[in-house]
């Protein structure tokens, strides 16, 4: 049997949502670092850019994004992990997004903001994830400090800690309860949104040492599903008589709506000022269609500030949120008018009405894998 190459690290959180997804996809692979010499001679050419997570097929062929990898195997599995009924399939697509856009400060604020719990852990995982050679520690103090930096670039501040943890552990405690009743988001089954949603609650919010206490303490089933979704198994003895399905009949029960009311708390008003501020980007500069676009527009450029819980917050506006937004608002437009009245009916009683029609004026589309302006 063919082996694929997943080139990631332990503590990167998009690695972390691929990787869940080939193991519950019963994948055949194997994990190498970004620091091994042939992520950058033989990989980084063809990926375009030197992030992580980048497949190698058997056939050499080469996939940069996470989302891009669980696609490239969706599209040849018959969608295994994609809901078919309507509200399922909008969910399943929305905790994709949240996941790898929605709970960025926290991630940051939990590995970056407690450096006595977390900085021997860090230091680490970033040193081994460095090429062997002179200067390593150097490179990754270096490293180090420009990822704790970054933290800002998503929004967090001196003053905003307390707003950052309150909306976090209220997530986590309505994660919590709705899990504490069924194996995944959907189910009996996991679905793209669970692989989605693992990306920070894996990498950084279950495993660094700070925030896996506060998990372990305070979310108990959310721990359990962290450990599943890394498991080939089913790996759910407590739920004795789930079936490996998802919800009859399109059904949402009222504890996974609670967590989307938490989200869209969040989420919309981030998404709606970072919608304004890359529309205002693109008048200004009309990018060339096939322009590649930057995952940040730039450090004046992509201010997308918004108020939450009274305070204001200002956070990078990042095209990407929109490329896999345009996934729930394509499936959407396609749907019946019945099923889109059930599916409004729904989105408004959770506060996410607004995420059908908050659209850039460009569309995105990945190309030779780098996403780039049509």
């Amino acid at each position: 049997m063919s082996t694929y190459t997943l080139y990631g690290v332990p503590h990167s959180l998009y690695t972390g949502r691929a990787r869940s997804y080939l193991i519950k996809n019963g994948v055949l692979f194997q994990e190498v670092s970004c620091g091994h010499e042939s992520f950058k001679a033989d990989i980084v050419p063809k990926a375009k850019l030197a992030t992580i997570p980048v497949l190698l097929t058997p056939q050499q062929e080469v996939i940069r994004d996470g989302a891009a990898i669980i696609e490239y195997f969706e599209s040849r599995n018959g969608r295994r992990f994609n809901p078919k009924t309507p509200k399922h399939r909008l969910i399943s697509t929305l905790f994709d997004v949240v996941g790898a856009e929605g709970l960025l400060r926290p991630a940051m604020h939990y590995r970056w903001n407690f450096p006595d719990e977390n900085v021997e852990f860090l230091n680490y995982h970033f040193l081994n994830a460095q090429p062997q050679g002179p200067h390593r520690q150097a490179k990754t103090d270096h490293m180090m400090n420009k990822m704790r930096f970054a933290a800002r670039m998503f929004g967090m501040s001196d003053t905003n800690h307390a707003l950052v943890e309150g909306l976090y552990i209220e997530f986590l405690r309505a994660l919590d309860e709705h899990l504490s009743t069924v194996p995944y988001l959907l189910g009996g089954r996991p679905c793209i949104g669970d692989f989605g949603l693992l990306a920070p609650l894996f990498a950084h919010l279950g495993r660094d040492p700070k925030p896996l206490a506060i998990m372990q303490r305070e979310a108990i089933h959310v721990y359990r599903w962290v450990e599943r979704m890394n498991s080939a198994q089913q790996d759910a003895p407590e739920f004795f008589e789930t079936a490996e399905t998802y919800f009859d009949n399109d059904w949402v029960p009222d504890t996974l709506v609670k967590v989307l009311r938490i989200i869209s708390e969040d989420f919309v008003p981030e998404t709606a000022a970072a919608a304004a501020a890359i529309n205002q980007w693109l008048g200004e500069n009309n990018p060339v269609p096939g322009t590649s676009a930057a995952r940040y527009l730039g450090k004046n450029d992509s201010s997308a500030s918004f108020v939450l819980r009274g305070e204001n917050i200002t956070a990078g506006a990042q095209p990407y949120r929109f490329y896999l937004l345009q996934g729930l608002q394509d499936f959407y437009t396609e749907l019946s008018v019945e099923n889109k009245c059930a599916s409004d009916k729904l989105f408004l009683s959770c506060g996410l009405e607004s995420l059908f029609t908050l659209k850039l004026e460009r569309r995105l589309a990945q190309r030779d894998n780098l996403e780039v302006w049509l």
